[in-house]
């Protein structure tokens, strides 16, 4: 009877030793993931970066002036005046009137008097 008490503790102790073992390797693949992940997210953030510098970069007001210039035969882009802009009394702020819709549907006998 001990002799089964004992296999039977080695049995389980070899087992909770394999679950252990199995258990630290996947926390450590986890951790490994987060940190590949984790320098993703910072190298996607400096390009963000980049890509935000380059953007203020591409709009400077004088570059896109002079882009306006040197297109103006293909644009015919002007730069905007005042008298461009409505009093707020001139705005119409209702919905367009809908046209009512007709279907050409074929009379039957039924609907005839």
């Amino acid at each position: 009877m001990r002799s089964l008490l004992y296999l039977t503790t080695a049995l389980v102790v070899m087992g909770l030793a394999f679950w252990a073992y199995r258990e630290n390797y996947r926390t450590q693949a986890a951790i490994n993931n987060m940190a590949d992940i984790q320098r993703e997210i910072g190298g996607l953030r400096e390009n963000i970066g980049i890509l935000r510098a380059e953007w203020s970069y591409l709009n400077r007001p004088e570059r896109l002036r002079e882009l306006v210039n040197l297109n103006f035969d293909k644009l015919k882009l002007v730069p905007i005046v005042s008298d461009q802009f409505v009093d707020i009394s001139q705005v119409a702020y209702g919905l367009p009137k809908a046209e009512p819709v007709v279907t050409d549907t074929p009379e039957t006998e039924e609907s005839q008097p």
